[in-house]
């Protein structure tokens, strides 16, 4: 149940680059990652833009709200200063211009939906039927052709599995709740994502024989990587990239 890579690039270049950029997106290639987790809300005018954050303040300087400016706005803001000199003038993208580069570059992407709060099911309706147009090619082929639709929002991926039933969708839980089965079924969904630090082997082993993909976030220790692997872990993403590579484990990143 999951026909992906293991190892992904967390928002793109992990710590060696602004996060949910396309400088991003460029650093993770250049470590040889294709692969990559990125944060997708919603601007002002129903744009899908790449940003963590539903407020500025912290990779975007000043004060305000994602929701209260357009994409243009947003893109003639500064993403990139906060993280170093070299990276000063660098715009928050479109989702459609990650993909783009994403597409252009045979990088396999996880798409996590971050609603601005309050926007859950346009969010996750937006977000789901952009996939899909972008991917209308490949919609045909196999599911390692298609990216994931992640999010810790139910109502999001509900949203999204009703505006495109085709695009695989994965629930993020910070801890596997007891009705995790349930929720999944419910979702549709394909796999279930969680923070590793609160996986244990038996709730691994649980995830796997259910019949659902496993994937982890954010491990950055080789020792624990190679530790949720061995309990049948499907894949994680890593901030350190420049430590645990796409190649981690003999597993290698699907190039397509």
């Amino acid at each position: 149940m999951w026909p992906y890579p293991k190892i992904v690039a967390h928002r793109g270049g992990g710590v060696l680059a602004p996060e949910n950029t396309i400088a991003a997106m460029r650093c993770g290639l250049r470590h040889g990652f294709h692969a990559v987790e990125f944060d997708v809300m919603l601007a002002k005018d129903g744009v899908p833009i790449v940003m963590h954050d539903p407020d500025f303040g912290r990779t975007v300087a000043g004060e305000g709200c994602v929701a209260d400016f357009t994409a243009q706005e947003l893109a003639a803001r500064d993403a990139g200063a906060w993280f170093g000199e070299e990276f000063v003038g660098e715009p928050v993208p479109t989702f459609e211009q990650v993909v783009a580069f994403c597409m252009n570059n045979a990088i396999w992407m996880d798409i996590e939906i971050k609603p601005v709060p309050g926007f859950e099911e346009q969010t996750g309706w937006v977000v789901a039927q952009t996939t899909k147009r972008l991917f209308e090619s490949v919609l045909d082929r196999s599911p390692a052709a298609l990216p994931i639709l992640s999010s810790f929002s139910f109502d999001a991926l509900q949203a999204a599995k009703l505006a495109a039933p085709e695009i695989p969708r994965g629930f993020l839980v910070s801890e596997i709740p007891a009705d995790w089965h349930e929720r999944l079924l419910a979702l549709g969904a394909i796999a279930l994502m969680t923070n590793h630090k609160n996986l244990t082997p038996l709730l691994a082993r649980a995830v796997k024989d259910a019949g659902f993909g496993l994937f982890c976030y954010t491990v950055n220790e080789p020792a624990r990587a190679t530790e949720i692997l061995s309990w049948g872990v499907d894949g994680f993403c890593t901030d350190r990239i420049d430590v645990i590579g796409p190649n981690f484990g003999g597993a290698a990143s699907l190039i397509r």
